[in-house]
């Protein structure tokens, strides 16, 4: 979508193009009754019931509820906007996300991410979206409480696992369908090409994992009727175990045992997810958002139940740089222990922050790309684990 020009930035909220709109609707601009309002955000289930069970008959009232929207939907154009040049509203790229940004290929490594277009006030035109993100990061660095430790000072053979290091390369694949402003659904699958070395209790030799395949998949509903510009949205959904967790190590003394559950390519649990976002424009140029994203295990398998763990993001973009948007976010991560027989209890578990630049670039009207790097700012473990020293991530996401 072109630019616009400088005239049409600079004009005033009455003479916006979307506020002549609703004026010649509504000259007197009331907020329409409740009634109407929560008349509005039953269309989306009233308008999937008719196209997914055609013998369904929509009661008659109802049929005029559904051909008066296009009046419903200019009176409730979101009042922010008007205020907000139409160029950064037409710049759909993306921010950073509690998936939402949050991947769960690792255990307590960052991953916290904030790359979900719903959650960053983007996401209130019906249509499908699909996305392709790449996360790369290399864990070499021991850590125990917030202190970094170095290997030279650990004698082998040692009374307990150290390990070496995890390379990890994560492509999280994401499809977002909005069937109307207030509603929408997002699937994430990640799949997970995972390098690790360590030295078990024992052992003075190094023992080596190789895991690739898909992890376990998301399922995100999102609702975002709470205000009438859809800046503030509600996200719920389930992880589901669709990932392997009886991994091997493949070389070193530990060869034919059992990987860590928590390097496994999924937990074997089913998660829920619940989280809440806002967005809006702190001026004409800057916009914001945060999210915070729970998940929470609903069960144990095999022995062995993953921590619950808490993502919260917050992000800065500046939106009159043309095509280019540089972005900022903060990314917080906390995780709880993992419990059963099969967990490594003594070391899991961490508290994570993040400083994560990037920028997005408009490549054309409907496919935008994003990079970002994520530096961590401050961290704390449970018992002695291994960190990265940064994250990168790229990604491009393509509207139909």
């Amino acid at each position: 979508m072109a630019a616009t020009s400088a005239s049409a930035c600079c004009r005033s909220p009455a003479q916006h193009p979307q506020n002549v709109a609703v004026d010649a609707a509504y000259p007197a601009r009331r907020r329409p009754p409740w009634s109407t309002r929560f008349r509005e955000r039953l269309i989306f289930p009233i308008d999937t019931v008719s196209r997914v069970v055609p013998r369904y008959r929509i009661p008659r009232k109802t049929m005029s509820i559904l051909a008066d929207r296009p009046r419903l939907e200019a009176r409730s154009l979101p009042r922010p906007l008007h205020t907000v040049p139409r160029r950064a509203v037409a710049i759909t790229l993306i921010a950073g996300v509690l998936a939402p940004g949050l991947a769960n290929a690792c255990s307590t490594c960052g991953c916290s991410l904030n790359s979900d277009w719903s959650s960053q006030g983007y996401a209130i035109t019906t249509g499908l979206h699909l996305s392709v993100r790449e996360d790369y990061f290399d864990q070499s660095q021991l850590v125990s409480g917030t202190d970094t430790i170095s290997r030279s000072s650990i004698s082998f053979p040692a009374d307990q696992e150290v390990q070496q290091k995890t390379i990890n390369r994560v492509t999280l694949l994401g499809a977002d369908y909005n069937f109307s402003r207030y509603w929408g659904l997002s699937v994430q699958l990640p799949y997970t090409d995972r390098h690790h070395q360590t030295i078990a209790a024992g052992d003075t030799d190094i023992s080596t994992s190789n895991a690739r395949g898909i992890g376990d998949l998301r399922v995100l509903a999102r609702y975002q009727g709470i205000s009438d510009d859809a800046g503030i949205g509600l996200q719920f959904g389930l992880k589901l175990p669709t990932g392997r967790f009886t991994q091997n190590f493949e070389s070193g003394p530990q060869a034919g045992a059992r990987l860590d559950r928590g390097l496994q390519l999924g937990t074997g649990t089913t998660d829920a997810l619940l989280g809440v976002y806002k967005s809006g424009y702190l001026s004409q140029s800057i916009g914001y958002f945060g999210q915070a994203m729970a998940q929470i295990a609903l069960d144990a398998r095999a022995h062995f139940r993953p921590g619950n763990s808490l993502n919260v993001n917050f992000g800065l973009r500046y939106l009159d740089a043309g095509r280019f948007v540089p972005q900022l976010q903060l990314n917080l991560h906390s995780e709880q222990r993992e419990s059963g027989s099969q967990a490594d209890r003594p070391n899991s578990g961490a508290t994570l922050a993040y400083l994560s630049p990037g920028i997005g670039i408009k490549i054309t009207p409907r496919l935008d790309a994003f990079a970002f790097v994520q530096l961590p700012i401050w961290q704390r473990v449970n018992g002695l684990q291994l960190e990265p020293r940064r994250l990168w991530s790229v990604g491009a996401q393509y509207r139909f």
